[in-house]
């Protein structure tokens, strides 16, 4: 397991108890403000001492308080990434990115600084001062410099956050290539669900102190009573696709899916290129026959897995559509008039503002065979 932990930590009247345990290569800590999730993190970099409990990263145990282990947090080889870069300022980017090797023994310095410096896409920043860049180049600077101090673990708090809509844009790319190509697990704070759909391989849950659900992103995000402080409707159905072709007349993408083709806005990638979409409950509308002179693009036929229980005025449909799984949050009311059943075949009518460019993003490269 790349993170094992079980700790309890009580600060004032707030008590921290969370288990978790994942192998991930991008774990998301997501939960709404004071859930616990920048607390968790600070225990696994050495920030506070928990008041009980274990720790173990990669196999190395830093916190084991029955046997008296605590392994200062700068003999931990964590990486920590801030909501704001906090650079050196009167260090240029080179002299910033190389002081993360100073606490690294040369012995065990791996991490290569040319490749890092292509890795994130800065090797023209190298000679300019933090304050000529912008938010996201300072963050994508900020992640290099702990990338070269070798650590065994990344932990990124929120470091989306305090970025506008372009920086985040422009750094989530970087973000994708860490996770598929660096080699070092990341475990990644953030209360944004589309953030963490496009960008984790699992997820764990938590609020008001205590972990309510952990697993695989496409599994997790599937339970819209797991997110309800972001509202049900945000969850929904991760899909692992590949672009087939470009209707550049159209200003249109059709990526190629288990369940068919979906047609998006244009996506600047050559054909066969992974990628992963969100589909949310709330843009999925359900029909028994196949619809006509309509003019959504995407109707995905399918077969209802499973209907929940009746949650208010609203009933989560969960579907099987060639493999892949999706979900549709639709009314009790519904259900019984078009008389909905585990078994019965469906078609999923995806609204067109399902796709939007923050919920799409490069699949995670897979290492199976």
């Amino acid at each position: 397991m790349a993170l094992d932990l079980d700790i309890r930590h009580r600060q004032g009247a707030f008590l921290l108890d969370a288990r978790i345990r994942s192998d991930g290569r991008l774990t998301a800590l997501f939960g709404q403000s004071g859930a616990g999730k920048t607390t968790l993190v600070n225990a696994i970099g050495g920030l506070i001492r928990p008041s009980q409990g274990r720790i173990v990263v990669n196999g190395r145990v830093l916190v084991d308080t029955e046997r008296g282990i605590f392994v200062p947090k700068h003999k931990r080889r964590i990486g920590y990434i801030f909501q704001e870069g906090r650079l050196f300022p009167h260090l240029n980017v080179r002299q910033n990115l190389l002081f993360g090797r100073w606490f690294t023994p040369r012995r065990d310095r791996a991490t290569d600084f040319e490749a890092m410096v292509g890795l994130l896409g800065i090797g023209h920043l190298l000679d300019r001062k933090p304050s000529t860049l912008s938010g996201g180049e300072k963050q994508r600077v900020a992640i290099g410099r702990a990338l070269l101090a070798d650590p065994q673990l990344l932990l990124m708090d929120e470091p989306l956050a305090s970025l506008d809509e372009a920086r985040k844009a422009e750094i989530y790319p970087y973000i994708e290539r860490l996770r598929d190509e660096g080699g070092v697990p990341i475990v990644l704070v953030s209360h944004s669900v589309a953030e963490i759909a496009r960008l984790a391989t699992s997820i764990v849950v938590i609020a008001d102190g205590r972990v309510t659900a952990s697993g695989p992103a496409e599994e997790i995000l599937r339970h819209t009573n797991l997110f309800p402080q972001s509202g049900p409707a945000e969850a929904g159905a991760l899909i692992e696709t590949r672009v087939l072709r470009h209707e550049d007349a159209f200003g249109l993408t059709i990526l190629q899916a288990k369940a068919g083709p979906l047609t998006v806005p244009r996506l600047d990638l050559a054909p066969g290129a992974p990628m992963r979409v969100r589909l949310r409950a709330r843009d999925i509308i359900l029909s028994l026959r196949p619809p006509e002179g309509l003019s959504a693009l995407n109707v995905l036929p399918g077969t209802i897995s499973s209907i929940d229980e009746p949650d208010g005025a609203s009933v989560d449909v969960t579907l099987d559509c060639g493999g892949d799984s999706l979900v549709a949050r639709v009314t009790r009311k519904s259900v019984e008039r078009l008389a909905l059943r585990p078994g019965l075949a469906i078609h999923a009518i995806i609204k067109s503002i399902a796709f939007d460019r923050e919920a799409l993003g490069r699949a995670p490269v897979t290492t199976d065979v």
